[in-house]
This record gives C-alpha cells, structure tokens and sequence, in this order.
C-alpha cells in the first residue's frame, strides 16, 4: 500500500476537520492537540494537517507514505542513485509516531518525505536534524520538516 501524502496548515483544526471530514466523507485517523490525520480511502491520500495559526491554507509538506522500512531504504537507495541529497531519519518520533524517512527538497524549496509508520507515540517528537528554521507549531516542536515549517507529517 502506498499513498500520496498533503500536509496542510490550518488556522482552526476543529474547523478543518469539521470540513475534511464532510469532503472526503471519513473521520480523522488520529487527531491530538493541533494535529490530525486522515487516512482515505477514495481517492488513496493520507491528509494531514498542523494547527498553525497564520499559515492557515498552505502546504506544509508532501510525501508518500509505504508500507515498510524496506521500501524506505530502497528509495533511499534510489534517490540517491540519481544524485539526490537525501535526509533519513531512521526510527525517529514525529507527529504522535514512529517512523522510518527520507526526506529530499524539490527544485521550488518543497520538502518530501517518503516514510513507514512504525508506531503510534503519545508523543509529538521532534526531527531536530533535517533543516534549521523557525518554530512556529501549536504543540511548540519542529517536526518532519524545515525552511521555517512545521511540518505535519504521518
């Protein structure tokens, strides 16, 4: 199973969610203190999205989510075959799980991620080595991404 993966910043979580749930007629995954997470079906699109006041209707980040830390560390493998700079995060906590990444940088400043979820974490967790930027996240960490983002990734 693979998926595209949006991350949005919203302004009002309740609301986004409130909306989302009416458009993609499905309820949140998971959802904790500014984060929540849909994992639809139709079309196949895991919907993430970060309660960042200001940044309200822009994308956070993008990914692709797969189904095990094999796929990741092949398209580890071949990203960097074709000469991209990759960042792996191996078994690290974000957004409330554990996951296995890479993230690459697109030609317009735009992070990927290609992840696994290991495990669900009580814990919002961090990804302190892959970019320097601002913290400006409701739940106060920098997570799954950078150039000033916060990201809401998984």
């Amino acid at each position: 199973m693979s998926r595209v993966q949006l991350a949005l910043n919203v302004d009002d979580l309740d609301a986004a969610i409130d909306f989302y749930t009416s458009l993609f007629n499905t309820a949140p995954a998971k959802r904790k203190p500014g984060y929540a997470n849909f994992a639809v079906t139709e079309p196949p699109l895991k919907l993430v999205l970060m309660e960042n006041p200001g940044r309200g209707g822009s994308i956070n980040h993008l990914g692709v989510e797969v189904e095990s830390s094999d796929r990741v560390h092949s398209e580890i493998a071949r990203l960097s075959d074709a000469g991209m700079f990759t960042e792996e995060e191996i078994n690290t906590t974000c957004c409330f799980a554990t996951q296995d990444k890479v993230w690459v940088t697109g030609p317009d400043d735009e992070k990927w991620e290609v992840y696994t979820k290991l495990a669900d974490s009580e814990e919002f967790g961090r990804s302190p080595n892959l970019l320097a930027g601002e913290d400006s996240s409701a739940t106060g960490a920098v997570c799954c991404g950078g150039s000033g983002q916060t990201s809401a990734c998984c």
